[in-house]
């Protein structure tokens, strides 16, 4: 199969290189995956720069967290998924529920990442993909999806219905946010540089957006004109 790696000392995504490396196998309670679509996060960049968690790469590396495919191949002992379904990776995929632990994370310069045609994960790694979302959608979900559910419903106090949400800018947590949080049946705010794009996360579902380079004290602004936000 074809994989893309960054090399040991990459300093940066130019350095990516393609090769050939021997099909995997699932082993009990793997699947195996072919991804159809990926995104890249900040924190991909980070890795491929060498300035994530574990600093510079001591050896090659198969970049990506994100990504989303089709089941190709299953080891014993998997009940969840089947050859043929539709699945997107998970950033951890080692932890499926309780406290925060440490373990693997895709594409973090130790553990495989995603960018490749054929890619090996324990079952408990993928998440079927809801029938609404193309590939390309899906692979947006796991880092950015994840990051914005967590600071909307994790933690001391969850969102509630009717609360106020502040988003700032328009990258991916912030527009992901911004859809759960109006899914949730809350009233959000934007920001941005842009009015292009103030006006695109209107329509996404925003009900007010504030030019930060026109308003820089937009905080206040929200505050003074709207009472502040919730969350």
């Amino acid at each position: 199969m074809r994989a893309w790696l960054m090399p040991a000392g990459s300093d940066g995504f130019d350095k990516l290189y393609q090769d050939t490396l021997p099909d995997p196998t699932p082993g009990p309670g793997e699947v195996v995956v072919a991804p159809k679509a990926w995104s890249i996060n900040y924190r991909d960049f980070a890795v491929a720069a060498g300035k994530y968690f574990g600093g510079v790469l001591q050896k090659p590396a198969v970049p990506l967290s994100d990504g989303a495919g089709e089941v190709v191949a299953v080891g014993a002992g998997v009940t969840g998924v089947k050859v043929g379904d539709k699945v997107q990776s998970s950033f951890f995929p080692l932890w499926v529920e309780g406290p925060p632990r440490m373990g693997p994370a895709l594409g973090d310069g130790i553990s495989p990442g995603m960018l490749a045609e054929l890619v090996v994960l324990p079952a408990s790694g993928v998440v079927p993909l809801a029938e609404s979302l193309s590939y390309a959608e899906a692979a947006c979900m796991p880092c950015a999806g994840v990051t914005a559910w967590n600071a909307l419903y994790e933690g001391p106090r969850a969102l509630r219905p009717g609360d106020r949400v502040l988003v700032l800018g328009s990258g991916g947590v912030s527009t992901l946010a911004l859809q759960i949080a109006r899914a949730g049946g809350c009233e959000v705010f934007a920001t941005s540089s842009s009015d292009a794009k103030l006006a695109r996360l209107k329509e996404l579902g925003a009900a007010h957006g504030v030019n930060y380079k026109e308003t820089p004290d937009w905080g206040a602004h929200i505050a003074r004109t709207f009472g502040g936000v919730d969350k």
